[in-house]
């Protein structure tokens, strides 16, 4: 397992550092627990961008990976840019520079399983654990498995309830949730209705 250290900017109060400190350890304590946590974290050339374009294509595909598995696997919706623990791995003493880090948090999001939500100031980073899309076609799987074809459920039994605990959407993003239902309401195969509030709403699949 691997050990990782985060560096905190200069400057902050010594409290706030010190409870953002330990947040980050107990964060990566999970992380540590991964099983096979991937090899190529330990490779000293995967902290800087490669300069042959075939094979910087395949240490971003590799970045992508890490970081969806990651925040998929602590069920992390935002990514605070400058807080995440990939970017340092202090057992080999290589980080990823400045330049670098834009690169990689750039191209996740160009993958579209990020999205910026401070486009301006480029920050944060709402993680789409799975793609729209995808998700879509999650739900409607499970629907149909569980035998919700005819029914009704709301909108928080969709992302809370105990009829998806371990789906791919359990704990998603609200909006993700209704983006994939406007895919299925799309499809005809699914329609979704007003509740007396936003996690009330229903949905009925068809």
């Amino acid at each position: 397992h691997k050990s990782f250290l985060i560096h905190n900017k200069q400057g902050r109060p010594r409290r706030e550092r010190a409870a953002r400190a330990s947040t980050i350890s107990s964060r990566l304590a999970s992380v540590q627990q991964i099983p096979q946590y991937p090899e190529f974290y330990s490779f000293p050339p995967f902290f800087t961008i490669q300069p042959v374009s075939a094979t910087r294509q395949k240490q971003l595909s590799l970045w992508r990976t890490l970081i969806l598995n990651y925040h998929t696997h602590h069920r992390l919706k935002t990514m605070v840019v400058h807080d995440c623990p990939l970017w340092n791995n202090s057992e080999i003493n290589r980080r990823l520079a400045p330049e670098a880090l834009r690169d990689v948090v750039a191209d996740f999001v160009k993958s579209g399983h990020g999205e910026w939500e401070d486009e301006g100031v480029k920050t944060r980073v709402r993680i789409l654990w799975r793609r729209p899309e995808q998700l879509a076609s999650d739900v409607y799987d499970w629907a149909v498995r569980e035998g919700f074809v005819g029914s009704v459920c709301t909108l928080y039994e969709l992302h809370s309830g105990e009829d998806v605990e371990g789906m791919s959407f359990q704990g998603a993003d609200e909006e993700l949730i209704r983006r994939a239902l406007a895919i299925l309401e799309d499809q005809g195969k699914c329609t979704v209705f007003k509740g007396d509030t936003s996690s009330e709403d229903g949905i009925k699949f068809f």
